[in-house]
């Protein structure tokens, strides 16, 4: 192992582009978009892109810092050095713990697809073969990870392009529909398009945000990006109109064709939709796609808390254990920590009762807001550090500037008081603020060894 521990640059825009469309594009299109359906009707088509909008200026508020100052764990960094050491520290932490609770729910996943083709077969013996082969991916090389993320990734997004082109063919020309062309009144023929009016469209938004969750994984790529200054920028301005047409795409077809109030009363949108062309291999082409989703996710989130872990060890915030690289540039204690995490935690989910660990889980919708709240109050505090000048020479800059970055802020907030408002989301907030208090007292226990 070397001595310089130091991460080695080797992700291209192709890679980055497609880790953070990867990352978003997930479960939250395969069968979160139903309940959001639920709550708004057609009207979710505004929400999801109000939502890409208030994704882009998070995005935007990212890759002002990123190429200003290309760091791994950057926005765990950027909290530091603009807001303070505890910002920094309770935002790397509830990072890794965020994905780590994600990545518990996938590789989880992994095992229950699997199972829909091989049923004989114990769930665990494929959690154990995922972890395994991707932790084997994630030691290689950072270039590998990246071609392996970016061909995941291409099938999931190959597939959603299909579904639309089909979709498109059943609304115009009626294919696989007996030559009827379905048209478009489904949009505002079941209660209008606003059929719970706009306050249902209002209440989906938190639905939405959580789908959109992911995005600042191109942050953490920016320490390992070949050209930051060139290939983040790029990705960043290519991903949110991708994310746009997938997911406004995708739910202008499914509801199109289907009335919104039938949509996950019968099974998956997608399977309906597939079904509806007569495809009898539906839920095993489904099964393959949420499969490449399930494997992309997980390698994702290796990734991501491997970054973030190092970059908070060079900070003081993680044990200096975590610092260690290896030859190929691969902070590989991290990676192997990861992959027990997720062994141990799996053998926990068995165990543990459905209650206490949706408890758990509640804790990373939280998280994913809190993450984002920082990134947006790091970039306030970054250019009011470096001065409206400075700002003015930002080689990419967030248009509108703090101004933007601060409405993106309330809207943050009013998302939060949405989580609020229903029962079952509520528990994420006590649990969200335990968690922050946790995390202030483990911080006094730290500056104290140190």
């Amino acid at each position: 192992m070397q001595e310089t521990n130091t991460l080695k640059r080797g992700l291209s825009t192709r890679h980055i582009r497609f880790m953070a469309l990867g990352s978003a594009i997930g479960t939250g299109l395969f069968y979160g978009s139903a309940d959001a359906i639920k709550m708004a009707g057609p009207s979710v088509l505004l929400a999801y892109i109000i939502g890409g909008a208030i994704a882009y200026i998070i995005m935007r508020a990212l890759g002002e810092m990123s190429v200003n100052n290309p760091q791994a764990s950057s926005f765990s960094r950027y909290a530091q050095e603009y807001l303070g050491p505890i910002a920094g520290y309770i935002t790397g932490w509830t990072y890794c713990f965020e994905i780590l609770i994600v990545a518990i729910a996938d590789v989880t996943a992994f095992g229950i697809y699997m199972g829909v083709w091989f049923p004989d077969v114990p769930h665990w013996i494929w959690v154990l073969s995922v972890v395994l082969i991707i932790g084997g991916i994630n030691l290689l090389s950072v270039k590998v990870f990246g071609e392996v993320e970016f061909w995941f990734s291409f099938f999931k997004v190959a597939t959603i392009i299909i579904m639309i082109l089909a979709g498109f063919g059943i609304i115009i020309w009626g294919i696989g529909n007996g030559g009827q062309a379905t048209g478009i009144h489904n949009l505002w023929s079941n209660g209008g398009f606003f059929a719970h009016g706009i306050v249902g469209m209002l209440l989906s938004l938190q639905m939405v945000m959580f789908a959109y969750g992911g995005i600042e994984i191109i942050g953490i790529t920016a320490g390992e990006a070949d050209d930051p200054a060139t290939s983040i920028p790029r990705a960043i301005n290519s991903v949110p109109m991708r994310i746009l047409v997938f997911y406004v795409g995708t739910l202008f077809v499914i509801m199109s064709i289907y009335p919104w109030n039938q949509v996950g009363t019968a099974g998956s949108p997608f399977v309906l939709t597939f079904q509806h062309l007569g495809i009898a291999a539906a839920a095993s082409l489904l099964n393959f796609v949420v499969i490449t989703a399930s494997l992309s996710a997980v390698n994702s989130d290796v990734f991501g808390v491997g970054r973030m872990l190092h970059g908070m060890a060079e900070q003081g915030h993680a044990p200096k254990v975590f610092m260690k690289v290896s030859n190929r540039g691969i902070p590989w204690v991290t990676v192997v920590v990861m992959m027990i995490a997720m062994l141990a935690a799996v053998y926990l989910n068995y165990l543990m009762p459905e209650s206490v660990f949706l408890v758990i889980a509640s804790l990373a919708t939280f998280a994913t807001v809190w993450v984002w709240i920082m990134i947006l109050c790091s970039q306030i505090a970054f250019r009011r550090k470096i001065g409206p000048e400075a700002a003015k020479k930002l080689q990419f800059a967030l248009p509108g500037g703090s101004y933007t970055a601060g409405f993106a802020v309330i809207f943050l907030l009013f998302i939060i008081g949405l989580i609020g408002y229903f029962p079952d989301t509520r528990v994420s907030l006590y649990v969200g603020a335990v968690w922050i208090v946790l995390l202030l007292a483990g911080y006094k226990l730290v500056r104290r060894q140190s």
